[in-house]
């Protein structure tokens, strides 16, 4: 069965336009329900949000479509994603759906589901809600009587995810003396990481800590982690973190105020793990989005990189294939399967705070372990996403380009799977020459399919 529904990363659009609407979203509260309850069982769905001003509809109209079946929805307000995962497993839970557009302007709004083990659903089951939406009747489906679901209001998922990630640092570690700047995008993550951070014992300073449910994103977080790094130079810090809407990833900055991305957070902890003989099938994995100066410092250092499609998901279903433990996304997704079942920033960040007590370098030292390659990303909003092997101008030029840069360089171009784009990828030795490069392959993108104003 194929998806229309859902794209990489769950469900996402702009909110009260199709197909995020109060409509879609009880219909899928319905499905959920109908695919997860017990046999002869209420079922128990956790619902949980980010700050965007229309988590409030979306969390109401889903509650309505999990009880309209028999179900209970247990909500959890605000939560980072990688909390509401956690929380999903540790509530016995048949399921759990996140209300997010992650790192999206507060006009957009999103769902995600977990599974009960606090896994994203696989293709095959996303499939399997569509058609049932599809297929059956509300009328059909509905119970009546006592047979209607419940609601509950989870008040203590907060204390537990911090708990839990504190849990992951190690024990005998604290970060007394140690100065964070911290920026939450005045998103899910607002207040369990500054908390999570100074119960460790570190200097925090916090930013992005103040959501009025239309600022997430604006000009703050990971999107923009400038801003965090200009931080970490005024009040000298030891190292900036820069969360996005959901708090799924994270991007950093040095002592120096020099960002440090997914890619080499990944490297960093890659490295760690192998010394430590803590690095399962001696794997990194990571996507075809990844910095080709990520593949030549692991093979320094012998450790074999896997790369997959774009999307966290791929990632994580590669290292349950492979059982390998680490992996993520140049973005700031960063997956330990040890510790959590998907991308996580703020137990991220804990895990490098983490090497850089036990080694005693900085994070600036750390980062030199890997030289990124130039790369340039070009952007294009389109109306249709037309296969490009239905394109052949633009796949000529491709193919020209890839010739000319040969074993130098790589291009890689794709449509997102969250928004009416696609997406220009060429790396090489010469900025300038991938930028020209880069260039004449969405001069013909434009000519085949044109670019619509943002």
């Amino acid at each position: 069965m194929k998806r229309h529904l859902f794209g990489t990363d769950g469900i996402r659009g702009e909110a009260n336009v199709e197909p995020m609407t109060v409509e879609t979203a009880v219909r899928l509260g319905a499905a959920i329900a109908h695919r997860f309850r017990r046999d002869g069982g209420r079922g128990r769905i956790l619902i949980g949000k980010d700050t965007r001003l229309s988590g409030y509809l979306f969390e109401t109209a889903l509650t309505a479509g999990v009880t309209s079946m028999g179900a209970e929805a247990w909500q959890v307000g605000v939560l980072p994603t990688p909390g509401i995962a956690y929380i999903t497993g540790a509530f016995r839970a048949e399921a759990g759906i996140v209300i997010s557009a992650s790192h999206n302007p507060f006009q957009d709004n999103g769902l995600k589901f977990f599974g009960g083990d606090g896994f994203k659903l696989p293709d095959a089951a996303e499939a399997e809600i569509e058609e049932w939406m599809r297929s059956v009747s509300p009328d059909e489906s509905r119970v009546t009587g006592t047979a209607i679901g419940r609601a509950f209001r989870v008040h203590d998922a907060l204390g537990r995810y911090v708990t839990y990630l504190k849990s992951s640092f190690p024990r005998d570690l604290r970060l007394d003396g140690v100065k964070v700047v911290v920026d939450c995008a005045h998103g899910a993550a607002y207040r369990s990481a500054p908390l999570m951070l100074r119960e460790l014992g570190a200097d925090v300073v916090d930013m992005g800590t103040s959501p009025n449910g239309t600022n997430i994103n604006s000009e703050v977080g990971a999107m923009h982690p400038e801003r965090m790094a200009e931080a970490v130079k005024k009040h000298g810090a030891d190292i900036g973190i820069a969360l996005d809407g959901d708090a799924d990833r994270l991007i950093l900055a040095d002592e120096k105020g020099r960002v440090v991305d997914g890619d080499q957070v990944l490297a960093i902890l890659a490295a760690r793990l192998k010394r430590a003989d803590g690095l399962h099938g001696n794997t990194l994995v990571a996507t075809v989005m990844s910095n080709l100066g990520l593949e030549i410092a692991m093979k320094r250092i012998g450790v074999e990189l896997k790369r997959t499609a774009v999307g966290d998901r791929y990632v994580v279903e590669e290292m349950r294939r492979g059982g390998y433990n680490l992996g993520g996304e140049q973005s700031g997704h960063v997956v330990f399967l040890d510790h959590s079942t998907t991308g996580d920033g703020s137990l991220t960040a804990l895990q490098i705070l983490a090497v850089m007590l036990v080694e005693g370098r900085p994070l600036s030292e750390l980062a030199s372990i890997m030289e990124k390659m130039p790369q340039v990303l070009l952007n294009l909003r389109v109306r249709v996403k037309t296969p490009l092997e239905e394109l052949p101008d633009v796949m000529g030029v491709i193919g020209a380009v890839e010739e000319r840069l040969g074993q130098s360089g790589r291009v890689l171009v794709r449509y997102s799977g969250t928004e009416k784009k696609v997406r220009v990828m060429v790396e090489g030795e010469d900025r300038a020459v991938i930028e020209a490069l880069a260039a004449e392959i969405a001069d013909a993108l434009r000519a085949e399919i044109g670019e619509e104003s943002e």
